[in-house]
């Protein structure tokens, strides 16, 4: 009988073979070990598979098939899932030290919680640090708080396996922010762990960043329907200082 893993890292992969090797080093070098690293390849052209079985932890799993774009690359992801807990740590994206999978564990460990959560920085290919992300993790999660918009990195969120949903997949940009949003709604108020610290070093380059106007519509119908047009206007009104001022308009 397979031995149920404490939590799923799950990466997602098309043609990364110039990013992956700083996610697989993050992952490899973890000081908490039970856990299984799942590696979710939309068919690479490129030595991703290659470096992936090779700097892969002992029972990686690794699927590389053609797949309908990021969220349905997700979707598989979760169904592959075996552990108790997962997160998704795409490729260029790394944990920020060696004892950040063991932190989160000793917040599951304490209490069971539906959510684990922390802050994200920004870094380049070198690992530098760049700057804190725009937004910090609020110290208590409610399903209000992400009226607010994308308060913890979707890197950072780590979710029970029986309450995470699929991905709706008519998002192409941001069904990140809608799935967070419903594993928010589906947990139980109190079950939330900050954890207080950095968890995640985020490589500034991702599907988002180079499709913004797409994934600001998105983000918006997603806001409303969660939280009703009216909120939603507010908020992105209210988004329009923090962008002038990132130099993002």
């Amino acid at each position: 009988m397979d031995v149920i893993p404490l939590i799923s890292v799950i990466t997602i992969t098309y043609n990364a073979a110039e990013t992956l090797p700083l996610t697989m080093e993050s992952v490899a070098e973890q000081t908490f070990k039970d856990f299984e690293h799942l590696v979710v390849d939309g068919a690479s052209k490129d030595d991703t598979i290659i470096l992936a079985r090779r700097m892969g932890t002992s029972g990686i799993r690794i699927l590389s098939e053609p797949d309908d774009g990021l969220y349905d690359a997700m979707n598989k992801g979760l169904r592959m899932a075996r552990g108790r807990y997962l997160i998704f740590l795409n490729s260029g994206d790394r944990f920020h030290s060696k004892d950040t999978l063991k932190a989160y564990a000793d917040a599951i460990e304490k209490c069971n919680p539906d959510i684990v959560y922390g802050d994200t920085d920004i870094v380049d290919m070198e690992g530098n640090r760049i700057g804190p992300r725009h937004l910090s993790a609020p110290e208590i999660l409610t399903f209000d708080s992400f009226s607010r918009g994308m308060l913890i990195c979707h890197q950072a969120f780590m979710v029970r396996k029986d309450i995470a949903p699929l991905y709706d997949t008519d998002y192409r940009f941001s069904a990140d922010y809608d799935w967070c949003i419903r594993c928010i709604k589906s947990s139980r108020a109190g079950d939330r762990v900050n954890l207080h610290r950095v968890t995640i070093d985020y490589l500034a380059d991702g599907l988002t960043d180079h499709n913004k106007k797409a994934s600001l519509v998105e983000r918006f119908r997603i806001m409303a329907s969660h939280y009703g047009s009216l909120k939603a206007i507010a908020a992105h009104l209210s988004f329009i200082p923090r962008a002038l001022k990132r130099g993002k308009l």
